[in-house]
Parts: C-alpha cells; structure tokens; sequence
C-alpha cells in the first residue's frame, strides 16, 4: 500500500494544522470549554469556511468528494489540538449515514446545511443495555399510518444536547438483539416527546441522555429501508473507528512531543533529566507506540471503504487494538514522566490522557476489539505483512 499523501492532501495537512495552530491553543481550547455549548461556534464556522465540513461528501450535494484518508488527516490535526467541536458527531457519524444511507432528495436537503455550517446532527446508537453491540436495541418504532411513533431511551449521544437533528437507531420488528429490523430515524431535537440531558464528559466534551416518548416522524425522515439499517450503521461505525484510530495518533504525537520538551527542560540533581538514559529509554518506548499506532491507523484508513465486511471489520479493530493499548502505553508514561504535575488540570498532558482514554472506550475497548478480531480469524500473514 501506498501511504504517501497526494499533493492535495498534503495541502489540506497544511491548511489544518496551520488553523489550528493559529487558533486553538490550551489556553485557547479553555476558553471555548466555558461556552455553554461546550465548545467555539466560531472554530466552527472556520472549519466551514475551508471545506472541513464538506470533505466526506459527494461535490453534487455541496462537498469535495473526500475519503478516508482525508478524513484521517483532518483527525489526526484535530487530535493534536483536542479540538472540542462536534466534527465526529455532525459530519462523521451522522452524516457518514446520511452518505450511505440517505435519498437523494434527504441529500439535497441536510448535506448542504451540513457542509456549511447551519446543520449540526448527532447520532443516537447506544443504549442501557447495550455496552459495545450495535445491534442491542430496545428503541421502538411502531408504524402508525404516514409516521412513525418511537419510544425508548438513548444514552452517550455525543453532542447531543446542541444538536439541531439526532438520527435514532430504533427497532421496526424482530428481538432486541437481531440484526434485522433496525431503522434510522431523523428526529428534530425539539419534537414533543424527545427530552434530553446534556452532560460533560470526562475529557471535557458534551454528550446527552435523550428519552422518547411516543415521538412522531414521518415517512420523509426515514432514512433507508426502515428495517435493514444496521449494515449501514455497522459501516459507518467502522468509518467512525477508522476517525478515532487518526484522532488517537494525533493526542500520541502532541504527548510524546510535550513530554520530551519537559525532559529537555525539567532538571533534577544538577542535570536535564533528558540525559538519564533510563528516561531517555522510556522516552524511545513512547515514540516506538506512536508509531505502531500511526502505521495501523494507515492501515484502517486505507481499508475502511473495503466493500466486503470482514475485511473492513478486521482492519479496523485490528487498529483499534493497537491504538487502545498504545494510549494506556503512552499515557502512563507521559504522566509519569511530568510526575505531580502531569496530574494538575493546569497542564495540558493530563488533558490528552484522559481523552485518549476515552477514544479506546468509544465504540469499544482493546479487549472488545481484539475479541472480534479473534471471531473473524485474525489478520492474514499477508495483511501483518
């Protein structure tokens, strides 16, 4: 595989890091952590302006036609910034099923809000219940003449409680845990019946608990074939994972390089602590995680838009394996590196720890990973290779 980046590429590279650079400091990135929304509406419509929120989509619904490795780059900038925005949420995962899943007419209709800046989406997958499977949903959605009614609870839907429209997994026919008979329903974030609860979370993003009750949604909100959604979830989920591995090495990039600046700056007995060969070794583990972790980031980004599922499936939890043990890895060694300080909340190591954390969490854990990858039969020699 060929994973060096066109000249577009390298350029969109640029163009991202150049604004982040400019624009989204630690000091900076607390500061928009105090608006209510939990993040900068004004980042926000940045990102509109130089494409960001218009990459994955195809150019005759308002984007530039982007992929995976696009995307990759973009999250990769945005990892090094701990970016507080809803990018993940808006245009990855709600809008990768409005990309995969949606009519031409729902296209034309969000995409272009979307691409713009005007739209911001969320998706509602998780439940109670339902840990790591995607396909555990309890959500009803019951048939009633042009609509559909839904009833059910969703929780950690990220940036839910500033969405303007949540997309709803919801359960049309079949038991709780069949693949079949799952939809995707378009809710506005103000119908009668849906409530929401909007929270931080632990590495200062937004998410919200969201309970509907006997909610209306018409026929023009469905978005597929009301019970053959989930291999389209599944899909974008693996996009998503794909996202999260990119967003990963960019936290892993920024803590092994703040970390060696304190080394070259922290003294201790007279000397920089850099020249203790012990930490320097410590130092070399950190660099050989982040680079293990930036070749199967790669890997999945490059197999991400595989038609076939297994071969997708095990590429991205192959990565997702890989960068859930690299962020305990490097985490552990970056704060314990810092020593007290790594701990406080006015340094920013601390900050991309527990992200990471989070990221190995979301969507499912290194164990989880690796057990799916174990029930798929592993990685081919050829693929290790």
């Amino acid at each position: 595989m060929n994973f060096d980046l066109s000249e577009e590429q390298q350029l969109l590279k640029n163009s991202i890091e150049r604004l982040l650079a400019d624009s989204y400091g630690f000091e900076k990135r607390r500061i928009y952590q105090t608006d209510p929304k939990g993040y900068s509406d004004a980042m926000w419509a940045r990102y509109a302006e130089i494409g960001l929120l218009a990459l994955p989509f195809s150019e005759k619904h308002g984007g530039f036609g982007g992929g995976a490795v696009e995307t990759m780059i973009a999250m990769e900038a945005f990892g090094k910034s701990l970016i507080l925005e809803p990018y993940l949420a808006t245009v990855v995962l709600a809008g990768g099923l409005l990309r995969l899943g949606a009519s031409e007419a729902q296209k034309a209709d969000l995409i272009p809000g979307i691409a713009e800046g005007r739209l911001k989406l969320a998706f509602g997958y998780a439940e109670p219940q339902s840990r790591y499977d995607l396909f555990d949903v309890e959500t009803q959605a019951k048939k009633d003449g042009d609509e559909w009614i839904l009833n059910g609870t969703k929780c950690l839907v990220l940036h839910g409680d500033t969405a303007d429209k949540i997309v709803v997994s919801a359960r049309s026919s079949g038991d709780t845990r069949q693949k079949n008979g799952i939809g995707l329903f378009l809710v506005d974030a103000d119908a009668p019946g849906l409530s929401r609860r909007g929270y931080p979370t632990q590495d200062a993003l937004r998410a919200a608990e969201i309970t509907l009750e006997n909610v209306r949604v018409k026929n023009v909100d469905v978005i597929g074939d009301p019970e053959k959604a989930f291999p389209i979830i599944s899909r974008v989920v693996d996009e998503a994972v794909a996202a999260l591995c990119a967003e990963a090495v960019g936290c892993f990039e920024r803590m092994q390089q703040i970390t060696l600046d304190y080394l070259k700056a922290r003294e201790q007995f007279g000397k920089k602590i850099g020249t203790f060969q012990v930490l320097q070794h410590r130092a070399v583990d950190m660099f050989v995680e982040l680079e293990q972790s930036r070749s199967m980031a790669m890997y999945a980004a490059m197999m991400v838009g595989e038609d076939e599922a297994t071969e997708r499936e095990r590429a991205t939890s192959a990565a997702k394996v890989q960068v859930g043990r690299s962020a305990k890895a490097i985490g552990h060694q970056s704060i314990q590196l810092h020593g007290g300080i790594g701990m406080t909340m006015e340094y920013s190591i601390g900050h991309y720890f527990k992200h990471v954390t989070m990221l190995d969490m979301l969507f499912g854990d290194a164990d989880h990973h690796l057990t799916r990858l174990a029930s798929l039969g592993g990685l081919s020699a050829e693929q290790v290779n």
